[in-house]
């Protein structure tokens, strides 16, 4: 066999030159979490996998390209899955196989530690049990890294026990496989194995910094358990009562899920680069922590008494912001990392040839006029759920950098919550989250006894309020800039500063210009309409986030039935183990834009709440 060329087995998709098979739908994969990577996993292939952490360059790229960026299939030769599902609220996913002579059970979590080794390294374990008469099982591992660029050496050598593995090894990278033995195949591991009822295979493919040689044994039943464990012990802790309360307590899950475990820094997405729209351009790394996410994540834990945790994100994003104001991001890395370069991966073909795959995300360097306020939202939520009363000075002199900061930026236009790549301009929703910033600044000394120039403060607030119904409302509505008659989505969250009621006749007439130019003939709705102003050509899918910020008014306005009706259409686009995208294309049932996405389950949390 010509190195490079690999035959098949039935049911696996051919990697010869020329010949590809497109990717499962989003909406096919499930995810797999350690609080410290991710894997998503769709009909037996793993297709994405970035051990360490999030943000790492993946050792399993198939997701964004063919099959040689990297994968790792396990399944029944000739069989199709019958149902899959999560174990009591875990990430710890099983998948029923049906085949020709019998069926399976296969069971895949990730581990966030190798065994035999104190620094940081991840292990991933799949399992495959035969329940009933007997099957054969395929695997299939495609070893690469950095995003399939590079083909590592592969050795076959013993750990520390003894035990013979499978090591691969490139750059600052390695893979340790231990479990049944598969056999090269040009660039490819493959084998075959027959199982009968009861019988069970397992293996473990652990991630090592390549100078910690080969990594040992993993008692896999105890990680099992203490997985499983981890997750329920999450799920009971979190207080809902609300009318969707299992709906809200699993996207507080996925929260938790893509949670650092060691900082505390929540990413946008486990993902980069799932298109907007099939074949677009609007593509980009969501593997960061934005200031307006971690945010938004206070508040809703926090509106559910989930305290302590709320305060292990407040403290990631104080020590982010932490140093000279000016130097503020809207974003930044998972530790706290400034420089996030954005590049393109060209050897990539991209999700079903949707292009160009980005990493980084140029976004960092952009001025959002609305963070501060909802960083100042959310910790003036803290206050008064009494966590912040201890804080000391080190918070409360950020917060009056950052209100000096906003001072100083009063007349700067910014590129708005939706990161636009077109010119400047005035956001509406911007400039009330500024008028939000400084109501909140006031409160904390009024209310809380902090010290600051709160006369000072009252007069912006009062010029920001006029300056806003006046340049920011047309016809008696909302607009989404000054420089425009056109709306947007995010004006759906004015209501939740205290500007004005959600159920004001400003609202009113901003929610029906909204369901004019913004639903889709399904009743979701877009974040604005892609004039090409945004800087960008192409359209995009409805945003599950935003869709749900209009369930959210509707029920703060009185307008239940809409809210619950739309409610019940939001639920049903989550995918069969509840996981939300960024988008949704109703004409095709398909999810859209990186995956899973934590703003889109944020939305769900805050809309059940307003329905409770």
């Amino acid at each position: 066999m010509q190195p490079g060329i690999e035959t098949m087995q039935p049911g696996i998709e051919t990697m010869q030159p020329g010949i590809k098979t497109m990717q499962p739908g989003i909406e096919k994969y499930a995810l797999l979490a350690d609080r410290q990577s991710a894997a998503l996993v769709a009909e037996g292939g793993i297709d994405w996998w970035c051990p360490p952490r999030f943000d790492a360059r993946a050792v399993f790229a198939r997701l964004l390209g063919g099959a040689d960026n990297g994968r790792w299939v396990l399944r029944p030769v000739a069989g199709r899955v019958t149902g899959r599902g999560y174990r009591t609220g875990s990430f710890v996913l099983d998948t029923d196989w049906a085949g020709p002579t019998g069926t399976a059970v296969s069971t895949d979590f990730l581990c966030a530690r190798v065994a035999g080794f104190d620094g940081i390294g991840e292990t991933l374990i799949r399992r495959i049990t035969c329940t009933a008469g007997s099957i054969e099982v395929d695997s299939e591992l495609v070893m690469r890294f950095d995003y399939g660029r590079v083909r590592p050496w592969v050795r076959r050598r013993r750990d520390a026990g003894g035990n013979p593995v499978l090591h691969a090894l490139a750059g600052p990278d390695s893979l340790t496989l231990h479990g049944p033995a598969l056999a090269p195949d040009g660039y490819v591991h493959r084998g075959r194995h027959r199982l009968t009822a009861g019988e069970s295979l397992t293996w473990t493919l652990a991630w090592l910094p390549a100078y910690a040689g080969v990594a040992e044994a993993l008692e896999v039943d105890p990680e099992l358990e203490r997985a499983v464990e981890h997750w329920r012990a999450w799920r009971d802790s979190v207080p809902l009562s609300c009318g969707y309360a299992e709906a809200a307590a699993d996207s507080l899950t996925v929260l938790r899920a893509l949670t650092s475990r060691r900082t505390g820094g929540i990413v946008a997405a486990p993902t980069t680069s799932l298109p907007e729209l099939i074949g677009g351009e609007r593509n980009w790394d969501y593997r960061y922590t934005w200031l307006r996410d971690s945010a938004f994540t206070i508040q809703a834990l926090v509106g559910h008494g989930h305290h302590r945790v709320a305060v292990h994100w407040r403290d990631w994003l104080l020590r982010a912001i932490a140093g000279d104001p000016e130097d503020l991001q809207i974003m930044y890395g998972l530790d706290g990392e400034r420089q996030l370069p954005e590049q393109t991966l060209d050897h990539l073909a991209g999700y079903r040839a949707s292009r160009p795959v980005r990493v980084g995300n140029q976004a960092y360097t952009q001025y959002q006029a609305d963070v501060v306020g909802e960083i100042m939202i959310a910790l003036d939520q803290l206050r008064r759920a009494g966590l912040e009363n201890g804080e000391g000075e080190f918070a409360w002199a950020l917060q009056l950098n950052l209100l000096d900061l906003t001072e100083r930026r009063l007349d700067v236009p910014d590129r708005g919550i939706w990161e636009v790549r077109g010119d400047p301009q005035k956001f509406t929703h911007g400039r009330v989250m500024m008028w939000a910033a400084f109501d909140r600044g006031i409160r904390a000394v009024e209310e809380h006894g902090l010290t600051g120039p709160v006369e000072r403060w009252r007069g912006l607030r009062e010029q920001l309020r006029t300056e806003i119904l006046t340049h920011g409302v047309r016809a008696g509505a909302f607009v989404q800039h000054y420089a425009t008659d056109e709306v947007d989505a995010a004006l759906l969250q004015i209501p939740q500063t205290g500007f004005v009621a959600a159920d004001s006749d400003l609202m009113r007439a901003t929610v029906t210009r909204i369901e004019q130019d913004l639903l889709d003939p399904h009743g979701f709705v877009r974040r604005y309409r892609p004039t090409g102003a945004d800087g960008l050509s192409g359209g995009e899918g409805a945003f599950v986030m935003c869709s749900f910020w209009l369930v959210e008014q509707y029920a703060r306005s009185g307008r239940r039935t809409d809210a619950v009706a739309l409610m019940e259409k939001l639920l049903a686009t989550r995918n069969d183990v509840g996981l939300l995208a960024e988008e949704y294309d109703a004409e095709s049932g398909r999810l859209l834009g990186n995956f899973p996405q934590a703003f889109s389950h944020l939305a769900l949390v805050r809309a059940a709440e307003a329905l409770g």
